[in-house]
C-alpha cells in the first residue's frame, strides 16, 4: 500500500490544486456556501438544489431553463471540488491586490490611504472602461465614503480580492 500522502495525490487528481488558489479561511467559506446549497445533502448541487436555495432566498418562480443553464457551466456533476474550481475560474480574471493598489496610489500622491470620492466617480466615469451612474452608485453603496468624502481604497481592494473586509 502506498504512502498516505502519495495516495491522496493519486486519489486526488489534478483538479485538486484548485485548493492551492484559496487560503483555508476561505475554502472553509466555499464548503460552508456548498453545504447550504446542498439541500438534500448528497454531495452535489443539481437543479433542484438550485431551485430551493433560490426559494429559500425568497425566489419562487425560477424557470428550468435558467436552472439548465446554471447546471451547464460545470463540466459534470457538481460536487464541492467542482464548485470551487468554478469559483477559481470566475476569480481568475481579477487582477492581484498589489496591482489594484498601485493603480490607486497614483491618486494618493499624499499616501494617506485613500482618495476623494467625487475624483474617483468623476475618473471611473470618463476613463478607459468607463462605468455608469449605476455602477457607481453600486460601487459606494457597497463601500461608501466617509464623512469627509473620503473613499478608502486599501478597504476597497482587500474586498475585491479577498471578497470579505478586513477586521
Amino acid at each position: 500500500m502506498a504512502p498516505r500522502r502519495a495516495r491522496k495525490r493519486v486519489e486526488g487528481g489534478a483538479s485538486s490544486n484548485v485548493f492551492s488558489m484559496f487560503d483555508q479561511s476561505q475554502i472553509q467559506e466555499f464548503k460552508e456556501a456548498f453545504t447550504i446549497m446542498d439541500q438534500n445533502r448528497d454531495g452535489f448541487i443539481d437543479k433542484e438544489d438550485l431551485r430551493d436555495t433560490f426559494a429559500a432566498l425568497g425566489r419562487i418562480n425560477v424557470k428550468n431553463e435558467e436552472l439548465e443553464a446554471m447546471v451547464k457551466e460545470a463540466p459534470g456533476p457538481i460536487n464541492f471540488t467542482v464548485f470551487l474550481t468554478m469559483f477559481g475560474e470566475k476569480l481568475k480574471g481579477t487582477d492581484p491586490e498589489e496591482t489594484i493598489l498601485h493603480a490607486f496610489k497614483v491618486f494618493d500622491t499624499e499616501g494617506k490611504g485613500f482618495v476623494k470620492a467625487d475624483f474617483i466617480k468623476e475618473k471611473l466615469m470618463t476613463q478607459a472602461d468607463r462605468f455608469s451612474e449605476e455602477e457607481v452608485k453600486q460601487m459606494f453603496a457597497a463601500f461608501p465614503p466617509d464623512v469627509c468624502g473620503n473613499l478608502d481604497y486599501r478597504n476597497l481592494c482587500y474586498v475585491i480580492t479577498h471578497g470579505e473586509e478586513k477586521d
